[in-house]
Order: structure tokens, then sequence, then C-alpha cells
């Protein structure tokens, strides 16, 4: 394949080799051992691929399928998680030092727990509590339960939970708990890409017998509720549109700064459906057209639950990891912990694209995340955090 017709492209901190010449491309994914690091499959007319041969694939390993070829061509990426899977992995002896751990006299080996959790992918995590079960005929989450305390306890939890369930447990708390928790429904549903929202509309519907939608529909309202729910169909659009950059930045322009009053649900259609790539384009367009930043719009003309939704949705098609890394600054600003949150997006994109916002927070703030965490935690709860964020960008 020429190089010529190979483009990088990034889309919410996810890098995807595409082809130009291949139009309408069907994009399957398999997971190799951790099932945070997609390895995206490109192809027109899908091949076979052998079980063996996937698990045979590594976590940076990216495929090309191009009509016509028998095999694929494997291209190595770069890997933009901290936590990678052990080498070494064995699950017998990783639930027996666990049982270890959680059994030294009267309390528990913190420190060991910590090493051990963050030294292991989630999905090598997932077999280790299958295999403590075996083991011991005892459940591990409940185990940890019983002996961690704090945020340590909730950090460990988390991370020792499958991804797409950690997200729609999160999502349910939100909703259900007392009162609506807007920045969780807010920062998991701008920040996940689609494939991710349809895996956890899914899974909430396993788990809870409830539809995801209709559980935010009933808590939700006004346009603000309107945007969940196109964010919550994972249709976002995939193209540039070229013909309608132009148009989009025009109609967003009159439907707010030019408009007495503000045509919210203009706002809502175009920012909820086009893809990233071309909502950049329309923000520079915007820009030139009205000589303001989009997010400037959006703060004069909108207010409450649907301004956040909105700025985040903007933040996001601009950059993933930007945005994460300024909710991450966000929880830990000021007198006090949001630990909750801290928590949240430190498990959630530490298999993802953590590198990514580590850069990103040293580029916007005065400090490296890692300086942050360190000032703002303590003890193990501290420990398994840093080893999370996995250095420190001085």
């Amino acid at each position: 394949m020429n190089r010529g017709n190979r483009v990088l492209q990034e889309q919410g901190g996810v890098r995807a080799l595409a082809h130009r010449g291949v139009a309408h491309t069907d994009v399957r994914r398999t997971f190799s051992e951790c099932a945070l690091s997609p390895v995206l499959l490109l192809f027109r007319s899908p091949p076979r691929l052998s079980a063996h041969r996937a698990s045979q694939l590594q976590l940076s390993d990216l495929l090309l399928l191009l009509p016509g070829e028998l095999s694929p061509k494997v291209v190595k990426m770069a890997y933009r998680g901290t936590i990678k899977a052990s080498a070494n992995f064995n699950a017998n002896a990783d639930a027996e030092a666990m049982h270890k751990a959680m059994h030294k006299g009267l309390g528990a080996d913190e420190d060991a727990i910590v090493q051990l959790v963050t030294g292991r992918c989630n999905a090598q995590r997932q077999q280790i509590k299958a295999t403590y079960k075996t083991l011991f005929g005892k459940d591990l989450i409940s185990d940890l339960k019983g002996k961690l305390h704090g945020h340590s306890e909730t950090l460990i939890v988390a991370l020792m939970t499958p991804p797409v369930t950690y997200d729609v447990e999160a999502l349910h708390h939100a909703i259900k708990g007392a009162g609506t928790t807007d920045k969780v429904l807010i920062e998991i549903l701008a920040s996940r890409s689609c494939q991710q929202v349809r895996d956890i509309v899914a899974a909430y519907k396993a788990e809870y017998d409830h539809n995801l939608e209709d559980d935010v529909s009933g808590d939700t309202s006004g346009h603000y509720k309107r945007l969940l729910v196109i964010l919550l169909q994972a249709n976002r659009q995939t193209v540039v549109q070229q013909e309608l950059i132009e148009s989009d930045a025009q109609t967003l322009f009159k439907a707010g700064e030019k408009k007495f009053g503000t045509d919210e649900q203009t706002f809502v259609t175009i920012l909820g459906n086009r893809s990233a790539e071309h909502l950049r384009r329309v923000f520079d367009a915007y820009m030139k057209l009205s000589g303001f930043q989009i997010e400037e719009t959006i703060k004069r003309e909108t207010s409450g639950t649907l301004k956040e939704l909105l700025l985040a949705v903007v933040k996001c098609a601009r950059s993933v990891p930007a945005y994460l890394a300024e909710t991450l600054y966000k929880s830990m600003k000021g007198v006090g912990t949001d630990d909750d949150t801290l928590i949240r997006v430190m498990v959630s994109r530490s298999e993802m694209d953590m590198l990514d916002i580590r850069a990103e927070f040293r580029r916007m703030f005065a400090c490296s995340l890692h300086s942050m965490v360190k000032g703002d935690t303590g003890g193990n709860y501290q420990k398994a955090l840093l080893l999370l964020c996995g250095g420190d960008d001085k």
C-alpha cells in the first residue's frame, strides 16, 4: 500500500489509520488481552480472524485489512495508556497473593494489594477475580470491601470492575441516587465513543432491566434532556461534510449571537450529530464569521446543565484528553477534593489515553498531574493514583 494513501486521524484521543481509497469502510473491533485497548479492523469485505490469530495481537497493534488481501497488515501503534498487561501473568499466583494480603493479621497488606492490582490490566484482574472464587470459594470484591476503607476501597474496587460495568454503575448511581448527578452524565456521555455508548446502553439494560434512555429522560428535562438522548443514540456522523461547514457556522451564529433569545435546538442538533473533525472545522469557521470562540457564545447564550453539556461536547470534539485533563484539575483545585471524579477519570482512562491526558494537563496548567495528585491525596490512596498516573511531567 502506498504510504501516501495512509492518513493518521485523531478522534477523541484515539488514533486510527484510515485508507483514502476505501469507501464506506466497515470498522470492527477485536480485543487483545486488555479489553480497553481496542484493535481496529478496517475492511470492505470482512475476512474471518481466528481466535488464535486475535490472541497473538499485542496491545499496540492495529490491523489494516484491505480489499483483496488475504491476511491483515499489522501496524505498530503507540500505546497511550499507563497500565499494561503483566508479561508473566499467573492468575493462580495472583489470587493466592491477594488472599494472603487480605489475611495479614487483623488488617490487610494494602501496599501489596495496590502494587498487584495496578500492575495488571483490567482483563487480567477479571481472571484473578474468577480464580479467587475457584480457589477460596469467596467473592474477591466482597473481601476487598471488608478489608479496605475509604477512598482506597473505592479506587481498588473500581479497578477490579470491568470498564463498561464501571460506567454503567456510575450512570445508574447518578440517576437513581438522591437527585441527579449531572456532572457524571455529562462527563461519560460527552467523552465516550459511539461504540462505548452502545456497549453502555446494552450493559445497562442487561444489568437493570431498564432502558438507559428512559431513565435519563425521566430524570432530566428540556434541551438538556434532548441532547443527552441524542448522545445515547450513538449515531454521530463519522465524516466531514465539507459543503456544510460554512452553513453550519452561519446557522449557529444566527441561532445565538445574531438572534434575540437563543434557538437552543439548533445548537443541540448540530453539536450532537456532526463528527468531531467536522465540528472542529465548523468552530474555526464560526470564529472567522463571528469573532468569537463557540465556547464564548455557549456561555453567553445558554445556562445551567444545558450549557455544561454543550461545553463538554465542544471540548470533547476539540480533544477528549484536554477535556478530561481539565476535569481532573477541577476535581482537585481549591479547598477539598472531588474524589469521585478523580477516581472515575483516573481509572477509566488508565488503559486508554492517560499519557495524552498528562501531556494536556501539563500544557494547560502550571503543574503536572502527578504533582497535583501528590499534593492533594495521601497514603495508599495516593500511591495507587500515582501508579495510574504513570510518571511525572516536570
